[in-house]
Parts: C-alpha cells; sequence; structure tokens
C-alpha cells in the first residue's frame, strides 16, 4: 500500500493545505500541530455547549438540503462510481477526550485501494460532555431519558465538527462523498443469550450500543452519512469488535512481512496479517486485553485530577512493577478464552481500575501504574504466543498504534514481553509505514465505509466469528 499526503487534493478553492504542513496550529488555536502530523490540544474547542442545560438542537439556516439532492439509491450509484471517494470519517474512543477526524481519499477497492490522508484534526471534547457521557458507562448512574439525549447530542457534535472541518480546509458539503462515523459504544456484551418468547423460535444475540446519532450527522451537513458500524457484525452472530481488521488488511498488508497491527487505545487489539495476497479470511484478529482505561483512571488519581493520562509514561516508570498482582490478574479467564473475543470497559475500565486500588491501598500509584502498565504490555504479548505463534503464524513485523505507541515506558514493556516469549520481530509504530497514529482508526472507518456502500462484505469473520456482512447504516 501507498500513503501520501502531497496536497494533490483539490477542493474548490484549489490545492489543500495538508495537516502536516501548517505551522503552529490553525487560526482558532484549540490545538498544535506538530511536524509529525500529530495534534496536541492546548485550548478549549471551537464549541462549547451548555450541557448543563436542557439542550434543543438548532439547525442553521444555511444547512444543506438533503432532499434536494438525488434520492438516497442514486447517491450511492453515484459515489461507488468514481474511480476515487472522498470521505471524512471521525472516531470518538474510550477516553472520550476527542473527536478524531480524517479526510481521505480512496482509489480501487479492496484488497488492492490506494488510501491516501488529505487532512486530519482533534476536536477536543468539552469536560462537561465528557461528563455526562461518562455517567452513561455505569449501570448505577445511566438513566434512559439521558442516554436519549445524549445519542441525539452526540450527533449533533459530530456534524457541526464537520462543518466546521471542511470550512478550516477551504471544502463544501458536496465536495465529500460520504461521512463515516462508528459511534460513540456505551454497551458492549457481545456473548450471545437465549431468549425464549411464546410463539417464536429462541432469539439468540449478543448487544453493542453506541450514540452519536448518525441521522442527525446527515441532516446537519447534507452529506451520505453511514454509521453503527458495529451492530451489523453482532447481529450476524459476531463479537463486533475489533472493528478495524478490515481497514488493516487493506492498508496494511506487506509483500513479504507478516505483520501483527497492534492497538493500545482504551482495551487492546491485534490483527495479524499475513503478507500478501493473504485471503481475508486467513487475518486473525481479537482483544488482548487492558490497556489505556486502566492507565489513564490511575495517572489521573496519582496527579490528583491535573493528568488524565500518564503521559509519556513518566509516572509508571517512577514505580515498581508487582509481578504478584500482574500474575493474579492474568489469571482471569478472559486471557484464556478462544478467540474471537473481545473486551472493554465492562470489564476492564474504570471500575476494575478503582478495585485495583482499593484492593492495595499499600501500594503506591506509582507502582500500581507501572503494574498496569506492564500488565498491558504482558496481556498482549502472552495473546501473541498462545493464540498466534504457538498456531504456526509467523510474526515478522509489529505496528502500534494508539495512545500507547505515544508512551514510551509502555512500548519498552511490550518489547520486554515479545522477547521473553520468544518473539523477535522489530516492534514500530504506524508513522514507521507512513500513518500518523492518531489518524489511523479514523481512516479504517473510511476504508470500512467506502466498501461497505459498494456492496462489499466488510467484517472479518475470521476475527469476530460472525458471518460475512455488510457493515454500517446508511442515512441518506
Amino acid at each position: 500500500m501507498k500513503y501520501v499526503n502531497d496536497g494533490n487534493f483539490k477542493g474548490p478553492r484549489g490545492n489543500i493545505q495538508l495537516a502536516s504542513e501548517k505551522k503552529g496550529g490553525s487560526s482558532n488555536q484549540n490545538h498544535e500541530v506538530h511536524p509529525n502530523g500529530r495534534v496536541t490540544p492546548v485550548a478549549e474547542p471551537q464549541i462549547h455547549i451548555p450541557l448543563s442545560k436542557p439542550v434543543r438542537p438548532v439547525f442553521a439556516k444555511n444547512a444543506p438540503a438533503v432532499l434536494d439532492k438525488r434520492s438516497g439509491p442514486g447517491r450511492i450509484i453515484d459515489v461507488i462510481s468514481k474511480p476515487a471517494r472522498v470521505g471524512l470519517a471521525f472516531m470518538s474512543g474510550t477516553s472520550v477526550d476527542a473527536l478524531d477526524g480524517a479526510i481521505v481519499t480512496i482509489t480501487g477497492r479492496s484488497p488492492a485501494a490506494k488510501v491516501e490522508l488529505v487532512a486530519f484534526e482533534t476536536f477536543p471534547y468539552p469536560e462537561d460532555l465528557r461528563k455526562r457521557i461518562f455517567l452513561l458507562f455505569n449501570p448505577a448512574t445511566a438513566r434512559l431519558d439521558e442516554l436519549t439525549k445524549m445519542n441525539f447530542v452526540l450527533g449533533g457534535i459530530v456534524g457541526q465538527f464537520a462543518l466546521l472541518f471542511l470550512e478550516e480546509y477551504g471544502l463544501e458539503p458536496n465536495d465529500i462523498d460520504f461521512i463515516a462515523w462508528a459511534g460513540q459504544t456505551i454497551w458492549h456484551d457481545p456473548e450471545p443469550t437465549e431468549f425464549l418468547i411464546d410463539g417464536l423460535k429462541p432469539i439468540v444475540t449478543g448487544s453493542t450500543y453506541a450514540i452519536g446519532e448518525p441521522a442527525m450527522v446527515a441532516q446537519l451537513t447534507g452529506i451520505l452519512t453511514v454509521g453503527n458500524l458495529r451492530v451489523r457484525d453482532v447481529a450476524a452472530g459476531g463479537q463486533g469488535a475489533p472493528i478495524t481488521p478490515y481497514a488493516d488488511w487493506v492498508m496494511l498488508q506487506d509483500r513479504t512481512a507478516n505483520r501483527c497491527i497492534q492497538n493500545f487505545g482504551g482495551t487492546g487489539n491485534v490483527s495479524h496479517v499475513p503478507a500478501w495476497p493473504a485471503p481475508r479470511n486467513r487475518v486473525i484478529a481479537f482483544d488482548t486485553g487492558p490497556a489505556n482505561m486502566i492507565n489513564d483512571w490511575l495517572a489521573e488519581q496519582a496527579t490528583g485530577g491535573k493528568l488524565k493520562f500518564d503521559r509519556d509514561g513518566l509516572i509508571a516508570a517512577q514505580g515498581q512493577v508487582h509481578w504478584e498482582l500482574v500474575r493474579k490478574i492474568m489469571e482471569m479467564p478472559y486471557f484464556r478464552r478462544e478467540p474471537p473475543k473481545s473486551t472493554g470497559r465492562e470489564l476492564f475500565g474504570v471500575q476494575f481500575a478503582r478495585q485495583l486500588a482499593e484492593g492495595n491501598r499499600d501500594v503506591s500509584y506509582e507502582d500500581l501504574l507501572a503494574t498496569s502498565t506492564m500488565l498491558t504490555a504482558e496481556s498482549a504479548a502472552r495473546a501473541y504466543r498462545d493464540f498466534i505463534q504457538e498456531r504456526g503464524h509467523r510474526i515478522d513485523e509489529v505496528i502500534v498504534g494508539g495512545g500507547g505507541a505515544l508512551n514510551p515506558t509502555l512500548m519498552r514493556m511490550f518489547r520486554e514481553r515479545l522477547q521473553a516469549y520468544g518473539i523477535a520481530a522489530p516492534v514500530m509504530d504506524h508513522e514507521a509505514v507512513g500513518i500518523p497514529n492518531q489518524a489511523k482508526e479514523a481512516m479504517s472507518m473510511a476504508v470500512i465505509v467506502d466498501d461497505a456502500l459498494a456492496g462489499l462484505v466488510t467484517n472479518m469473520p475470521g476475527a469476530t466469528g460472525g458471518q460475512p456482512a455488510i457493515l454500517g447504516n446508511i442515512i441518506y
């Protein structure tokens, strides 16, 4: 695959200035763009919604008129008939700290599609929005009325951020072929449960739920929007996660190297992508275990709320790893379960981190953070041994993304644990293969939606266990 960021994309006002070319951030000064393309929030976001008050969506007078365009099927035909499509994709992770947005051009179709990043931005969320979303993660504090309301509010926020993003790069909604938006996962319970109802066959299904109503995004922008990307895979009997293996297969399949694509986000997940021309059914993917959700909470406690995460792994680097705790946690059934499998905050979230701290009051937060960081590394490395290497799959390279890729302490521990299990593959981040670390997941959403609109199967049954399915709900 080839990735370029060369300024050849043209909007109505000529060449687009690329994120990596911008000096000192944009005029709104809500972020700083570094030479490597990474975006760091430095001030308040552009939009602050007074979420302490009742919210009523207000639509701009110049909002695009969706019904003035071609009919739904006609719009899809227009998009998929183009040799190159322009997508605007958004991703909101488990930390709920920001919305990542990417504009990409995609030429061709999987598995030989050419994916180019045009621009990338991070839109920080207001703190009161984060707090209200976090209340929804806990069954003890989540309310049905609030869940319903925040679903539409977050969709409105994504729609407005989309318009601001386009405006900053001199684009209009008509320049974009589609919006890809996975949603903000609130609850993920993919293990099947049987429901018996008189007169019907047994209903056996898992479940997953995300907020950020895609209908709001489509209404505000007038752009063809595809959302709720996980639900079809769960309906097809799959885990619904990890969601990126399809894009890993398209974007990161190498001519000679068998790659493990590791994400250290809120949780950890891996895709093992064999060298070209491996068919999609040879891709193995699953969640490896805990990652930043636990580490972030411990970092916040260690600093009295001054830090939301362990910047550069400095706190963990000051602590000592308590291996007895690591070994005890690694006895949990999840780590022995065969793939396909997925997990989330329901198992490895704030509640887990709080129990870890309360159950070990004699251990300093520095030591707890060092221990939880090692747990992240150990659970991933052992999963490589148990479910990839010992199954006869070669590992020639390991590419790491997510927030954990920016944590030198975690990366050092991960390399050490891989070597301890006899895995000598070089470990690198996405920057080494031409993809900005923060942009990768948003780019992945664009790849999935682009092929889904063309009617291609976009889940990975070998990763999630689901029957073949086309992901996403289309909103015209």
